[in-house]
């Protein structure tokens, strides 16, 4: 028991159990944690909490678990707009033929900022703090961001073809380097290059990505053996599997976050090791494109740092990353064939404190840890789909649904309580996203009408 008078907090959270997600630090029942000044203390049994801290505000969570925000470490949020806009199709059908021509058409800041809107809201809603983005306009994606309080690593839009943020990739490094300048110093807002695939950025290409990351010290995110044709593409130009390539540019490290990752061969896994390059898993959107199967057991057996993201909900079709965080636990079991495969709080950390890991932010983000930014996130477990709670983390990854997620803080500022957003007018984010699927629709029908 601390000798020195309390400490004065802004508020202290008493909850029934609280999953720090911090190695060595199992489950605790009974618990506190205080939160001042946006960062946290503790957690300390209830019966000692007041020994060390007096609070301003007490919030009692009796029938709770507390867990760190959530970090969904790969998303498209933008395209929240193209929700369902073309579904049951192969990834480059996809892409092809229906989300580049729609980007052509529709894409511009406007449209990136009400897409964002839609995302944030829903992944606040679903206990989501932290996300990485890569999709076009990165600056709408940061003034939506600025206004609404969440975490965000922008990786700028990079590809060799003309898109409607930049004509080719040079530009978009100069774009890069002029935002970066803008937000360097950002506390929740920060940048990595974002080129899109080996098959779209050309050696000249990779080149330059290599000297931008050496200048500007950013991380890369890329989607990296997606789909076994995009291997396959890449032995046939190059003589090489496309990781390869990327290791022979100089580009893989711990810096590097590889998403998707379906296609691994035993060069791959020792390329990943020896490099300490961070993957980021995607399985619902993997499914759904039917793009394969990223082989998470045999990563993490490896040593390799696996995150969660979510992909685009154009590809998903939601941003919900606990039932992205069951679907991740359930193929892991399939995929390897052991039951034990990635358990249940292998499965949180790959959402919290491996996601902020990938994103280079494990110093302060991902677990409740004394000292770290206070992105704290409350569940409900005492519903009918959750009781009895014999494991905390187990109820939380195979049996919760996103809508018992109670409490939202971010920097120790409330976002959601019981249920409802503090500030965020989510009729205002409906009614606007419907302006914008009015006008896709309208497009396709003239496109209809003109064949």
């Amino acid at each position: 028991m601390p000798s020195t008078a309390p400490r004065d907090v802004d508020l202290l959270i008493e909850a029934r159990w609280i999953l720090p997600m911090s190695d060595g630090l199992p489950t605790l029942e009974d618990h506190a944690i205080a939160m001042h000044d946006g960062h946290l203390l503790g957690p300390w049994p209830q019966s000692e909490a007041r020994h060390h801290v007096r609070p301003l505000r007490v919030v009692r969570l009796d029938h709770h678990a507390l867990l760190p925000g959530l970090i969904n470490a790969h998303n498209h949020a933008g395209m929240s707009l193209m929700r369902g806009f073309a579904d049951d199709l192969p990834l480059m059908t996809w892409l092809n033929d229906h989300i580049w021509p729609a980007e052509a058409a529709h894409v511009n800041p406007d449209f990136v900022a009400a897409g964002t809107r839609l995302a944030c809201a829903e992944m606040l809603r679903g206990g989501t703090t932290t996300f990485a983005d890569m999709y076009l306009a990165p600056e709408a994606v940061a003034g939506v961001v600025e206004r609404l309080g969440m975490r965000v690593q922008l990786c700028t839009p990079l590809i060799d073809f003309p898109t409607p943020w930049a004509p080719d990739f040079a530009i978009g490094l100069t774009k890069t380097e002029a935002l970066l300048e803008r937000y360097r110093d950002h506390p929740r807002i920060s940048l990595a290059l974002g080129p899109h695939a080996p098959y779209t950025v050309s050696d000249e290409s990779l080149t330059r990505l290599h000297d931008a990351h050496l200048r500007l010290g950013l991380p890369i995110q890329m989607h990296v053996h997606e789909t076994a044709d995009e291997v396959e593409q890449g032995l046939a130009k190059d003589g090489k599997r496309p990781l390869a390539r990327l290791f022979e540019a100089g580009l893989l490290g711990p810096h590097f976050q590889a998403v998707h990752m379906t296609q691994i061969d035993d060069q791959d896994l020792a390329i990943l090791r020896e490099t300490d390059t961070r993957i980021v898993h995607c399985p619902q959107s993997n499914l759904k494109l039917a793009s394969g199967f990223c082989p998470v057991a045999r990563l993490l057996d490896a040593g390799i740092t696996v995150a969660l993201g979510t992909d685009g909900a154009a590809s998903n079709n939601d941003l919900d990353m606990f039932d992205e965080l069951k679907c991740a636990a359930l193929l892991a079991k399939g995929v390897s064939g052991d039951a034990a495969a990635l358990p249940a709080m292998a499965a949180l950390a790959m959402a919290t404190r491996e996601g902020a890991k990938a994103l280079g932010l494990e110093a302060r983000l991902g677990q409740l840890h004394q000292g770290f930014e206070a992105d704290v996130i409350a569940v409900d477990l005492e519903r009918l789909n959750t009781a009895p709670v014999h494991h905390p983390a187990s109820a939380v990854v195979y049996a919760m649904q996103s809508q018992q997620v109670s409490h939202v803080w971010i920097g120790g500022q409330p976002y959601l309580t019981d249920s409802e957003f503090e500030a965020l007018d989510a009729e205002a984010i409906l009614a606007n996203t419907h302006h914008y699927q009015n006008a896709m629709t309208a497009t396709a029908s003239q496109g209809k009408e003109r064949m």
